[in-house]
C-alpha cells in the first residue's frame, strides 16, 4: 500500500512537542541544579512550604487558636526520635500561648524563646550537609491572630527536601510551561491552518481546471510567499503545457487536412486501374482516410471553445444523424432504425454529439456481418443509445502508455476514444452492454447537461 504523505500540521506539531519537552527537561535540570547545589536556598524553600502546609490546619474559633490535623498530616509530622532522624513541631501565638508542641527540651534547644516576638520568617542551620538538619519558622495571620509555626527537621527522615524540590518544579516550571506549550501548539496549528487555506483553495481550483481553457491558472490571492513561488512556477508550467497542447491540436488538424487531398487523388487514379491489387490499395486508402477523419474529430474535440455550448435537442440531433448516415449503412448491407421516445433539452455542442453518434453507428457497421440491425434511440430522458444485434465487441481497446487506446489486435481504438472524450466534455456517462453473438448496446446519459 502506498504510504500517505505526512501532514504539515503533524510534522510541525511533533517537532514542537519534541523541542518543548527537551526545553522543559533542560529547564528542569537547570532549576534542580540551582536548588540542589544551594543548601541555603533549598532549606528555606523546604521550611516555607512545610510551614504553609501546617498553617492550613490552624483554626481560630471565638478567639481560640487550635491545630486540627487530619490523619495524613499526623503521620507526616509525627514525633520521631530514632537513628533515621527527628521532626519537632511547635505552634504558638505571638503572645506566647502554645497551641501545639511535640517537644520539651528540644523545643528550647531548637526554637526561638517564647518571650521573643514572632518574626515573619527565621531559619537556623543545625548541621551542614544533606539530608538537611535545620530549624525555622514562619508567621501567619489567622482571623486577626498572628500564629508562629516552628519546625525542626533533623536528617530529614520524611524526605521533605525532595518534596519541596518536586513542588517547586511542578508549580513554577511544569504547570506554566505546559500551559505555554499548549498555547504554542494551538497557535501554531491555527496559524498553519490559516496560512494553508489559500493552498487548499488552489488545490480545489487545480481540480476544477478546464484543460480546454488556455487561460486557466491557479490563484495567488493571500498565498504565503514560500508557497506562492511554487504556485507561480506551476502557472508558468501550465502556460507551457497549454502552448504544447495547442501545437499538438494544430498539428493533428493540419496533417489530417493536408493528407486528405493527395489520398483522394491516389484513390481516383487507382479507380482507373483494373487490377485486384488496385482494389486492395483502395481499401487501404479508405482505412487511412477513416483514421484521418477520426484524428481530425479527436483534435476538434480537444479544441472546443466553452462558448460553443448551447441548448439543443438530442432527438433532433439523432434524427439528423440517422438521415445523413442511412445511405452509408444501407450500402454496407445493414439496416438502420431511428426511435424517438422523447428527450428534454440539454446543454451540449451539437456538432460533437453528431460526431459521437456517427462514430458509434460507423463502428456498428464496420465490425458486424451483413444483415445486422442497428437501432439509434433517443430517450426516454436525456439518453441516446446505439444498439445492434451483431457479434458483440470482442476487441475492446485498452490504454497503452505510448499509443493511447489500442485494440488487442493492434489497431488504434480511436472511435471509442472520440466517444469517451465527447462524453467527458458533456459530463455524460457511458454504459456498454455487450456479449459475443448477442450484440452491443452503448448508451450515453446526458443527465448532467440537462
Amino acid at each position: 500500500m502506498k504510504p500517505r504523505n505526512p501532514s504539515l500540521i503533524g510534522i510541525v506539531a511533533r517537532r514542537i512537542v519534541a523541542f518543548s519537552l527537551i526545553a522543559m527537561a533542560i529547564q528542569i535540570g537547570v532549576v534542580f541544579a540551582d536548588y540542589w547545589f544551594d543548601d541555603d536556598k533549598l532549606s528555606v524553600l523546604m521550611l516555607q512550604q512545610e510551614t504553609e502546609n501546617l498553617a492550613g490546619y490552624v483554626q481560630v474559633r471565638d478567639g481560640v487558636v487550635s491545630y486540627e490535623p487530619n490523619h495524613e498530616m499526623r503521620e507526616r509530622y509525627q514525633d520521631r526520635h530514632d537513628d533515621d532522624g527527628s521532626i519537632f513541631l511547635r505552634i504558638r501565638t505571638a503572645s506566647g500561648v502554645i497551641v501545639y508542641s511535640n517537644c520539651t527540651s528540644e523545643c528550647a534547644q531548637h526554637f526561638l524563646p517564647i518571650s521573643m516576638d514572632a518574626p515573619q520568617f527565621w531559619k537556623r542551620l543545625i548541621a551542614p550537609g544533606k539530608p538537611f538538619s535545620v530549624a525555622g519558622g514562619q508567621s501567619f495571620e489567622r482571623s486577626g491572630t498572628t500564629v508562629l509555626i516552628e519546625l525542626a527537621i533533623l536528617n530529614d527522615p520524611n524526605g521533605f527536601m525532595y518534596g519541596a524540590l518536586l513542588h517547586e518544579m511542578f508549580d513554577s516550571m511544569i504547570v506554566p510551561m505546559t500551559l505555554m506549550f499548549c498555547l504554542v501548539i494551538g497557535a501554531t496549528i491555527w496559524s498553519i491552518r490559516s496560512a494553508l487555506k489559500p493552498v487548499a483553495m488552489a488545490a480545489q481550483a487545480a481540480d476544477a481546471l478546464d484543460p480546454r481553457d488556455s487561460d486557466a491558472r491557479l490563484p495567488l490571492t493571500r498565498m504565503p510567499q514560500e508557497i506562492a513561488r511554487l504556485v507561480s512556477a506551476v502557472n508558468r508550467m501550465l502556460t507551457r503545457v497549454a502552448d504544447l497542447i495547442q501545437s499538438q491540436k494544430l498539428f493533428s488538424s493540419s496533417i489530417a487536412h493536408e493528407i486528405r487531398t493527395p489520398v483522394s487523388i491516389a484513390k481516383m487514379e487507382l479507380s482507373r486501374i483494373d487490377d485486384p491489387r488496385a482494389r486492395n490499395a483502395e481499401r487501404d486508402l479508405d482505412a487511412l482516410t477513416h483514421i484521418l477523419e477520426q484524428l481530425t474529430s479527436l483534435a476538434r474535440a480537444d479544441a472546443v471553445d466553452p462558448s460553443a455550448y448551447q441548448r439543443t435537442s438530442l432527438s433532433q440531433i439523432g434524427a439528423a444523424v440517422a438521415e445523413a448516415i442511412a445511405p452509408f449503412v444501407f450500402d454496407h448491407d445493414k439496416s438502420l432504425e431511428f426511435v424517438d421516445e422523447g428527450t428534454p433539452p440539454v446543454t451540449a455542442i451539437p456538432a460533437l454529439v453528431e460526431n459521437m453518434l456517427r462514430n458509434l453507428i460507423e463502428n456498428a457497421v464496420k465490425h458486424n456481418p451483413p444483415g445486422t440491425r442497428i437501432v439509434l434511440a433517443c430517450g426516454p430522458g436525456p439518453v441516446v443509445s446505439v444498439e445492434d444485434n451483431g457479434k458483440g465487441l470482442v476487441d475492446l481497446p485498452e490504454h497503452h502508455e505510448d499509443l493511447g487506446y489500442v485494440k488487442s489486435s493492434g489497431q488504434l481504438g480511436l472511435g471509442l476514444k472520440i466517444v469517451r472524450r465527447i462524453s467527458e466534455l458533456h459530463q455524460a456517462t457511458i454504459v456498454v452492454d455487450t456479449a459475443p453473438e448477442r450484440g452491443t448496446k452503448i448508451s450515453i446519459d446526458f443527465s448532467a447537461a440537462v
